[in-house]
């Protein structure tokens, strides 16, 4: 029997402004009450799936403040403060002008087009910027209200949409939407957000799911240790000017216990498995990942080549290279068909992407009946590109599988269990990630590598002042703090010029606040160089740059 292993990795960065706390950008928000809300429906729906999930800790300190903003109405979020103001025609230019900048950000065939509603508020807005170019006062509180609501509502995840009572009604009625309407709407999205952790952790304490981790601000821990690190699998790889991150093996033993510490309290238990940010390995970084004991970590196709030539196969564990700590079992994700689900299938109907995804599976089953076929993949970003996010197509997958009888699913701890005794000792480890089986991603590209030196320069502040004494704990704590969120992959990921303008403008520019704000936490003046983007982006990347192909 062929053991067919899904991942799915939940993760948003830390869309807060580190001075207010307020979110700059509503991704987690969206995100949860589609995407987190609809993946745990499909497991509850379909009991006979097995399935890894990961949840980066950053991402649950969101889920958890958005809940406390649906419960204290501290608003936070811009998007909230909006749908919940009891005089639409009294919001400020501010919010106004983030709303008509964020509101439509969606994929538009499968999540504007299809409402005629919200088809018309994108079409008003268009005609009024070209008759009044004072766009902001010109339209009406009620077009704001109407907004911010069409927003939500298109955003809801088809679970919202199907059992909800406040979602489908609102979608039924379309416009004039009163307080009461956009009350009874945040109430019911509160209740989303309030039982997305319980849902997943009484899913992970019934046994269909394993939960894993990843460390706590999703660093790119191969590039925290070593920045040559870069330079096994891309020999010609430009290195930012600083010789290294000042004590990143430190930082990275910070963040794998941050993360050891949140899987405890929000799910009850250690996990057996870690996914590392973006797939990103080396062979330091896997010492400090046994040594925290973790069982289990996984990575890309493309990496187990590196380290072990071409004709090495993801359908088989492998064992750790001599000399690792522990005994730890690595896992190499099928690249094809997590890029097919990935990348291909949202054009496809539901029933058939699943149909030939069997084929697939059958395929290999017939070349090795004992495969293990790792399919690994973000859970939240692919689905806006299918229709009815996805719903179709995991309700054939899920349910073809549940009636298979050749193809089981499995949890990673268990395919690690099942397929010990085929498990094969990786000659070495050569540093990659998911993205190309490198880590050209995050670093090598001229404005990646500014950005590197200026994180380099403020942690070498950062250390002289936590290595003195004018620091009060508090204040040691908080630098501590908002280090690890200047640490996160993400800021590397969004810089350089085959992104966007919109998203790299938007993340070069949080990633300039919070270095400022570590700064002024250390009471040292801000380097005026910080108020200048790093990165102007010119791209339009598939999938709006949110993932990219493993080739």
């Amino acid at each position: 029997m062929a053991d067919l292993a899904f991942l799915w990795h939940m993760h948003q960065p830390d869309y807060r402004h580190p001075e207010s706390g307020h979110f700059v950008l509503p991704w987690v928000l969206l995100h949860a009450i589609k995407d987190y809300s609809d993946m745990a429906c499909h497991l509850e729906r379909h009991p006979g799936i097995r399935c890894t999930v990961n949840f980066v800790p950053v991402l649950l300190d969101q889920i958890e403040d958005y809940c406390d903003q649906l419960t204290t109405r501290q608003w936070r979020d811009p998007l909230l403060r909006i749908a919940a103001h009891p005089e639409p025609d009294a919001l400020s230019d501010d919010d106004r002008a983030w709303l008509l900048d964020m509101a439509f950000r969606c994929h538009a065939p499968t999540m504007l087009e299809p409402f005629a509603p919200y088809r018309r508020l994108r079409d008003l807005l268009a005609f009024v910027k070209v008759q009044d170019a004072n766009t902001l006062s010109y339209l009406s509180g009620h077009y704001y209200a109407d907004l911010a609501t069409w927003f939500l509502l298109a955003w809801s995840g088809e679970s919202l949409r199907r059992d909800g009572h406040a979602v489908p009604e609102l979608m039924a009625k379309g416009d004039a939407f009163t307080l009461a309407d956009r009350e009874r709407l945040l109430a019911e999205l509160g209740d989303v957000l309030r039982n997305l952790i319980p849902r997943y952790r009484a899913l992970g304490e019934r046994g269909q799911i394993e939960l894993s981790c990843t460390p706590a601000n999703h660093p790119l821990a191969p590039l925290l240790i070593d920045f040559n690190a870069a330079r096994e699998a891309w020999p010609e790889s430009p290195l930012p000017s600083a010789p290294e991150y000042p004590g990143g093996r430190s930082r990275v033993e910070s963040h794998l216990a941050a993360a050891l510490a949140s899987h405890e309290q929000r799910f009850g238990k250690a996990p057996n498995g870690l996914w590392p940010a973006e797939g990103a390995l080396s062979a330091p970084f896997l010492n400090q990942i046994a040594d925290a004991g973790f069982r289990w970590t996984a990575s890309s196709h493309g990496v187990l080549k590196h380290s072990a030539g071409d004709q090495a196969s993801t359908t088989i564990p492998w064992q750790a290279p001599e000399g690792t700590p522990g005994d730890v079992t690595l896992f190499f994700r099928n690249e094809h068909l997590s890029d097919l689900i990935g990348f291909e299938y949202a054009n496809w109907h539901g029933r058939d992407a699943a149909q030939h995804f069997m084929t697939e599976l059958k395929a290999i089953h017939i070349r090795d009946k004992d495969a293990l076929i790792p399919v690994f993949l973000d859970g939240e970003n692919a689905w806006e590109y299918y229709p009815y996010n996805a719903w179709y197509f995991f309700s054939d997958l899920y349910g073809t599988l549940e009636k298979n009888t050749a193809i089981r699913t499995v949890t990673l701890s268990e395919a690690a269990n099942v397929h010990r005794t085929r498990r094969t000792r990786l000659p070495r480890l050569t540093a990659g990630s998911w993205v190309f089986g490198t880590l050209s991603t995050w670093l090598g590209n001229a404005d990646k590598n500014r950005a590197w030196d200026l994180l380099c320069e403020v942690k070498q502040c950062a250390d002289r002042a936590l290595q003195g004494e004018r620091l009060t704990p508090d204040e040691r704590a908080a630098v501590v703090q908002r280090l690890a969120v200047c640490e996160s992959s993400d800021w590397f990921w969004w810089l350089g010029d085959y992104n966007s303008p919109q998203s790299v403008a938007c993340f070069d520019s949080l990633f300039r606040e919070n270095i400022k704000s570590l700064y002024r936490l250390l009471h040292l003046p801000v380097p005026v160089s910080l108020d200048h983007p790093i990165s102007h982006g010119g791209g339009a990347p598939e999938s709006g740059g949110t993932m990219r192909r493993a080739t």
